[in-house]
């Protein structure tokens, strides 16, 4: 099982992750479905992959409209005929204060971004990711989600609900060859990061190309390695 000639989605691919992703997804062949809440996030990446000669197209979408991502879906799968891929690095943060000061306003935000974009796609790529021979939907977390601190409460709780829902599609995929997968993190290091910060050390980040090399590898896997499972990369 390879990515060549697959289609993948990338939900959030304007973030920090994202061009790490799309570039070593298109290299191995797939056609990519590059998702961002603006086209300003995701054309110069589209325009990217393609003058390297790769395959990719760029679409606004609000994660958060369910209607919406319930009629966009629908019409990517019409238009390219198959998804075989799902990954999921829609990210944010808020947190740092203690459970009795933190603002609760930050769990509505959290919860959005966090899980109910989880939700939509992944309800919207349901099916057609099921169908696939090769189908994997991917969500990038967090240690916080197994392992949650006082400080990032609301924060911790998200990434727990997005895991539990990745798990309950992975049980949803069972008897098929697709699979659903957690990939953890306690955090991500970016080129620009490390431009910023030429100093620092980033202990315990994971590099978004190591990132982008875990993610590519599932698809040479079985789906009954992968589904329901945890992909760990910090200790």
């Amino acid at each position: 099982m390879t990515l060549a000639g697959a289609v993948v989605v990338v939900a959030g691919a304007g973030g920090g992750a994202g061009p790490a992703v799309a570039h070593a997804m298109a290299a191995e062949g797939a056609t990519l479905v590059l998702a961002g809440h603006s086209l300003n996030t995701v054309e110069p990446l589209a325009a990217e992959i393609t003058a390297a000669g790769g395959a990719a197209h760029a679409f606004a979408i609000d994660l958060l409209d369910s209607a919406a991502v319930a009629e966009w879906a629908s019409a990517v799968v019409s238009q390219f005929g198959q998804v075989d891929g799902l990954v999921h690095l829609v990210g944010g943060w808020r947190g740092g204060k203690s459970i009795v000061e933190a603002d609760l306003a930050d769990w509505d935000w959290l919860s959005g971004r966090l899980v109910r974009t989880v939700q939509h796609a992944s309800r919207g790529f349901h099916d057609a990711l099921k169908a696939s021979p090769v189908g994997r939907f991917v969500l990038v977390s967090s240690v916080e989600g197994t392992r949650p601190t006082a400080t990032n409460a609301s924060y911790a709780a998200a990434k727990a609900a997005a895991e539990a829902w990745t798990l309950a599609l992975a049980d949803s995929f069972r008897g098929s060859q697709a699979a659903a997968t957690v990939v953890v993190v306690k955090a991500l290091v970016t080129p620009a990061m490390r431009e910023a910060k030429p100093d620092a050390k980033f202990p315990g980040f994971t590099d978004v190309a190591v990132l982008a090399e875990i993610i590519v590898d599932l698809w040479s896997k079985r789906a009954d390695e992968l589904n329901g499972e945890r992909v760990w990369l910090t200790t």
